[in-house]
C-alpha cells in the first residue's frame, strides 16, 4: 500500500488550516475549521484506501480488479455526519447572533470568578500572583 504524496500534502494543508480556524473565537471560523478538518479526514481515508479499481459490481469486473467499497461508504457517512455538525454550528451561530448580535465565544463568567478567587488566594498565601501574567483567565493581573 502506498499513498499519493499530493493527497498527503493536501491533507496536511487542510488539517493545518482547519485547526487554526477552530482555535478562533468566531463561531463562523470554527465552523469553517471543522469543515476543513472533516474534508482532510475524508481525503486521508481516500488516499490510504488503496488504488482505484473497477466498480464492485458482480459480473462487470474480475474480483481481483474490484475497488474496495468500504472507504467510499465511510466517506459518505462522514459527509452526512459533517452536514449534521455544520447545521448545528449554523443554528448555534444564528442563536448567538439573535441573542447578543455577536457570534464570538465569550469568556465564561464563572471561570473569570474562579480565576479571581485563585489570584486572591495566591496573594494571601505569599506566592507571586504575577506568575500567571496579565491574562485574567489564568489568574493574572487585570
Amino acid at each position: 500500500m502506498s499513498a499519493n504524496a499530493v493527497y498527503l500534502l493536501l491533507v496536511a494543508v487542510l488539517f493545518s488550516a482547519g485547526v487554526y480556524l477552530v482555535l478562533d473565537r468566531s463561531l463562523t471560523r470554527v465552523l469553517l475549521g471543522v469543515l476543513l478538518v472533516s474534508n482532510g479526514i475524508n481525503v486521508l481515508v481516500l488516499s490510504v484506501s488503496g488504488p482505484a479499481g473497477g466498480p464492485p459490481l458482480y459480473g462487470t469486473t474480475p474480483v481481483e480488479e474490484m475497488s474496495d467499497p468500504l472507504p467510499q461508504a465511510l466517506i459518505l457517512t462522514a459527509i452526512v455526519i459533517t452536514l449534521g455538525v455544520a447545521s448545528f454550528f449554523l443554528a448555534l451561530t444564528y442563536r448567538s447572533w439573535a441573542l447578543d448580535e455577536r457570534e464570538d465565544v465569550r469568556d465564561d463568567v464563572e471561570d473569570v470568578r474562579l480565576a479571581a478567587l485563585r489570584h486572591d488566594e495566591d496573594a494571601r498565601s505569599g506566592s507571586d500572583p504575577d506568575d500567571y501574567g496579565d491574562d485574567p483567565q489564568a489568574g493574572g493581573d487585570r
